[in-house]
Order: structure tokens, then sequence, then C-alpha cells
């Protein structure tokens, strides 16, 4: 049975940083891309950014230069480095592993107050 559980949300101000963490189990973790995605208040879940097999990444471009998406397959995790942090990142961020099916975290909240 595949969990992928995220941590590392909380409140934080404007211009600040956090780093989340997914931790995958039950799964062949090197093999997949995973992703960050974030769903705000009353709006839809949204793509932050994608690290493929090998390495390769994706950003929103909203994050782009701001966030870092990585991934270390020893420990089967993969994180997302967020800095200069906005009120309008504030969401829901939830981690995917993009397998068929697709598997999702339940989520870890963020607060950017300003």
């Amino acid at each position: 049975q595949v969990q992928l559980v995220e941590s590392g949300g909380g409140l934080v101000q404007t211009g600040g940083s956090l780093r989340l963490s997914c931790v995958a189990s039950g799964t062949i973790f090197r093999v997949n891309a995973m992703g960050w995605y974030r769903q705000a208040e009353g709006q839809e879940r949204e793509m932050v950014a994608v690290i493929t097999s090998d390495g390769s990444t994706t950003y929103a471009d909203s994050v782009k230069g701001r966030f870092s998406i990585s991934r270390d397959n020893a420990k089967n995790t993969a994180y997302l480095q967020m800095n200069s942090l906005k009120p309008e990142d504030t969401a829901v961020y939830f981690c995917k592993q993009m397998s068929f099916p697709p598997r999702w975290g339940q989520g870890t909240q963020v607060t950017v107050s300003s």
C-alpha cells in the first residue's frame, strides 16, 4: 500500500522560508516522478513543481526562482524548498507520485502572513 506523508508546513511571514518533505512508503520511489501541488481556499489544485526519476525539474511560473524541488531516493523522500514566500503562496501543499494510478499525500498547510 502506497503512502505519502507530507510535513514541514506552518505559518511564516512574507519573505520567509519553509522546506516541505514527502516521505513515500510501499512503492519503488526511485522510478516515479514526484510532484508538489497546492490548493488555495476556493481555488483549484495547481502544479507547483515536478521532478522526474532522473532529476529533471519543472516549475510553475509563479514559483520559478523561489522554490526548488529535489529528491533523495535513498530516503524515499521528495522535498520542496520554498524561499521568499508571499501571501499568495498560502495553500495546502500536496505531494503526488506520478504513477498510474497517481498517489497523493494528505497535504500540509502553508500560511504566509503579510
